[in-house]
């Protein structure tokens, strides 16, 4: 099983320029989750922090007793063997198979010999879809089964959490789907705590189980998926809607003038009916189920009563097929 993965009151500056403050959240063991937000508000740097690569300024994460800011050095190394990570372009080497490529963490971490590294890779490659294509090189295939072979490659440690950054950037809607499909199935399989940054909404919507939203230098929200699909708050319903009106500009956010202006010619713009939630995606028909499921029902069903209706009624409307199958 996955990692739970705790974040107490990070802050990250570059020189003078604060990137976000004082986040703070969970990712709980096994599940997925997605943190979304406009570009440039960190979320790739918030991956770096999490995994140790970035160091914050305030803050801790915590996995398994080791803090990824504070701690020793060799602490840390040691706690990152238990990450995968997928960076946005795949970040393959060019000159390298992709058998080579996926192979290259357990020859550069690992003592085994070739005959079970080969055992493991094809497992991988297997696993994404990549059976028949091992012997090419990066340039010669697309951009979407290059992005598999990075996932294959993070796979290969058998990590137990596995960072997504921006999967579907540069791939169209169809190779997206099945990014979306694939990070599912892989839950269900290996049952590793995961965490998606990205900002397409497809995949916000049908992946995760939790979501989050980084603006304005801070942690707009995180919890269920629910929360944020139902949310009124001014900036996320902009950016699930993708309109133009609201705090986010092409500068990332407006200034106040421009706000007041936009409702004063557009008072209407702030209203909406209720958003319909689209069912998260199953596991693909012979996979095992995915376990983060229970878990995930036991630990909204005690926090039921702290969230805001709108959510707490997606939530019960969720389960409701679920509770009238029961005997």
């Amino acid at each position: 099983m996955g990692i739970e993965v705790v974040v107490e009151g990070l802050t990250k500056s570059f020189g003078k320029q604060n990137i976000w403050q004082d986040v703070t959240l969970t990712l709980p063991a096994g599940e997925v989750s997605v943190m979304l937000g406009p570009s440039g508000t960190g979320k790739t740097v918030f991956l770096k922090s999490l995994i140790g690569l970035l160091k914050p300024e305030k803050g801790r994460v915590l996995i398994n007793g080791v803090d990824m800011v504070n701690s020793p050095e060799r602490d840390i190394y040691e706690t990152r063997k238990l990450f995968g990570l997928m960076f946005q372009d795949g970040a393959l080497f060019g000159s390298m198979s992709l058998f080579d490529n996926i192979a290259f963490p357990l020859r550069e971490h690992t003592r085994k010999k070739e005959s079970e590294i080969r055992r493991i890779v094809m497992e991988r490659v297997d696993m994404v879809g990549l059976l028949g294509a091992e012997e090419k090189l990066p340039g010669e295939i697309s951009g979407g089964m290059r992005k598999r072979a990075g996932l294959a490659r993070a796979l290969v440690l058998d990590p137990q959490i596995i960072l997504c950054d921006e999967p579907d950037s540069g791939l169209d809607p169809v190779r997206t789907a099945f990014i979306s499909q694939l990070l599912i199935d892989l839950n269900a399989q290996i049952d590793a705590t995961m965490l998606i940054v990205t900002h397409n909404l497809d995949i916000a919507a049908t992946v995760p189980d939790n979501m989050g939203m980084l603006f304005r230098r801070n942690l707009v929200t995180f919890g269920p998926r629910e929360v944020l699909l139902t949310s009124e708050e001014p900036v996320v319903a902009q950016f699930l809607s993708g309109r133009r009106e609201g705090p986010i500009g092409m500068s990332e956010e407006k200034d106040a003038a421009s706000l007041a202006l936009e409702q004063l010619n557009s008072p209407q713009s702030g209203a909406s009916s209720p958003r319909r939630i689209p069912p998260q995606l199953e596991p693909s028909p012979g996979l095992p189920a995915r376990q983060a499921v229970l878990r995930r029902k036991l630990r909204v069903m005690d926090m039921l009563d702290q969230l805001p209706p709108a959510a707490r009624r997606a939530i019960e409307r969720g389960m409701a097929p679920a509770r009238e199958a029961a005997p």
